[in-house]
């Protein structure tokens, strides 16, 4: 096995704002501000973030493209908010869902007289129009976890899915914007 220089170059945008600490890189612009953890060493040399390993395997070389894909995702987030649409569907029981401060709370689920909650995570928005709940951040994996903790606190157990379509579904989200950055 051949040991070989791997090297991960992004070009950074000019109104984003980069923090190197350690191996925790927290990007921001304007008031967002999204951070990771990463296990590799990143550096910062003028305008770009150089990802690099001196002697580096085969799986050296996928991390390092797996962490240049987190960091465009980061990148991407901050230059236009990821947005996930769910839809409210309610067939047998009028269902009330609501913004509290850190959950969503959905009432009246199926006739239960206790109320569901769904987690929303820190840095994540979540708005209610009419049947929709609109989620946004600017960070991927918190929008998409958040939409999946709404979609699973409907989720039936020891009834027909066909005959009680009740809940709330993903019907959108976002698709990976791919810019290719060298």
């Amino acid at each position: 096995m051949v040991k070989q220089k791997i090297r991960e170059i992004i070009e950074m945008p000019q109104d984003i704002k980069i923090e190197i600490e350690g191996n925790i890189v927290k990007m921001s612009k304007g008031d967002d501000e999204v951070k990771r953890k990463l296990d590799y060493a990143v550096r910062k040399e003028d305008n770009k973030l150089i990802i690099g390993i001196e002697k580096g395997s085969k799986k050296d070389r996928k991390m390092a493209r797996t962490i240049a894909a987190h960091i465009r995702n980061m990148i991407s987030g901050l230059e236009e908010k990821y947005v996930y649409k769910l839809q409210i569907c309610s067939v047998h029981f009028p269902m009330s869902v609501s913004v509290s401060e850190k959950s969503l709370v959905i009432k009246n689920f199926l006739g239960e007289t206790k109320e569901r909650k769904a987690k929303i995570l820190p840095g994540v928005d979540v708005k209610i129009e009419g049947d929709i709940i609109i989620v946004k951040s600017s960070d991927k994996e918190k929008a998409g976890q958040t939409a999946a903790n709404i979609e699973r606190a409907t989720k039936i157990k020891k009834r027909d899915r066909r005959i009680f379509q009740d809940g709330i579904y993903i019907i959108e989200k976002e698709k990976g914007r791919r810019r290719r950055v060298k």
